[in-house]
């Protein structure tokens, strides 16, 4: 899945850091939490070397990935996924508000992957609420389809605009495919606000990946918030919005950001806390170092790294292709 802020790149560096830091190594038990979670990337890949990981995110299509990769199994029947790539499309609320055919005025999707996907997402809900399918399979099914359906997106990367034509990618016509999951302990996966979370869970080593400038991930995700949701919400303006003044993250906000962050770390009950962040974010390297240095031993650590190509120059405060990413560590109470 094509994803802003995705550490799939550097999960050789964060691990490798990590393990540096707290001495933990692969098969080792302990607690791992991922509580900007995103699409799971880093979590799963540390329920793959044996942790026990906690998993959150704001955004429910985040929440339905995690709740599959952090809790959850592969299929082992592959039959469904035949029977629902084999569905007739069906005129559904994808069609209907994120297509042209449908004269809603917005190009997400062709007018044949988007019944499609109305086809099989029903299905799926129907398949649940008749108690055909557990709770595994359902999460494995909707990961799936989350997952699949962005690949066939008549998108430059994100939802906050569609092309006037559709690309090449997406005129392919649109399969289920299974999304892996990592053999690992089951862990659990939260869809909460994060400083109110912090104060509910414990473990021993916290990974933080917040937002890094002013765009709400609900915005550029909407769609695919929708598509897991099914929701038949009231959409508004030109690219088709939903209502989520609920998803809105505080730590977007140069406002509300420091004090947020610092709540976090005053409350959180992890030995070692590390925080992913990057050279062209909302918080500058010395406003990061003087709150975590208030709670114990700080250290930090860097790597270069391409920037998302959807992210524009003109829209940054530093331009060029590549970012620097910094992996803030605080051992706490040291």
């Amino acid at each position: 899945m094509n994803y802003i802020g995705s550490k799939y790149s550097l999960l050789d560096f964060i691990h490798k850091t990590i393990s540096e830091v707290t001495g933990y190594n692969p098969g080792d038990e302990y607690t791992f939490a991922d509580l900007f979670a995103g699409t799971g990337v880093v979590g799963a890949s540390y329920r793959k070397e044996g942790c026990t990981v906690i998993s959150n995110d704001i955004q429910y299509y985040s929440y339905v990935i995690n709740k599959y990769l952090i809790e959850g199994s592969e299929i082992s029947d592959f039959s469904i996924l035949n029977k629902l790539n084999a569905l007739t499309g069906i005129d559904g609320f994808v069609f209907n508000n994120y297509c042209a055919g449908s004269n809603c005025g917005r190009n997400y999707f062709t007018d044949e992957n988007g019944k499609k996907c109305d086809a099989i997402r029903s299905e799926i809900e129907n398949l649940y609420k008749q108690n055909k399918i557990s709770d595994d399979t359902y999460f494995c099914l909707l990961a799936s389809l989350i997952n699949s359906i962005d690949k066939y997106a008549n998108t430059a990367s994100v939802y906050g605009a569609f092309l006037k034509h559709i690309k090449k990618s997406a005129q392919k016509q649109f399969q289920l495919e299974l999304l892996p999951c990592a053999k690992g302990p089951k862990g659990k996966a939260y869809n909460e606000d994060i400083n109110q979370l912090i104060t509910k869970i414990s473990g021993d080593v916290l990974y933080l990946d917040p937002p890094y400038n002013a765009r709400q991930y609900c915005s550029n995700y909407h769609v695919l918030e929708t598509i897991a949701r099914y929701d038949n919400p009231i959409l508004k303006g030109k690219t088709g919005l939903r209502d989520s003044d609920g998803q809105k993250s505080k730590y977007c906000s140069k406002r509300t950001l420091e004090k947020e962050f610092e709540d976090l770390i005053a409350n959180a009950d992890f030995k070692y806390i590390f925080l992913s962040y990057n050279n062209e974010g909302l918080m500058n390297v010395e406003t990061i170092k003087s709150i975590m240095s208030t709670y114990g031993t700080y250290k930090c650590f860097t790597q270069s790294y391409k920037r998302f190509k959807a992210d524009k120059d003109e829209n940054r405060r530093i331009s060029g292709s590549e970012t620097t990413e910094y992996l803030h560590c605080l051992i706490k109470g040291d």
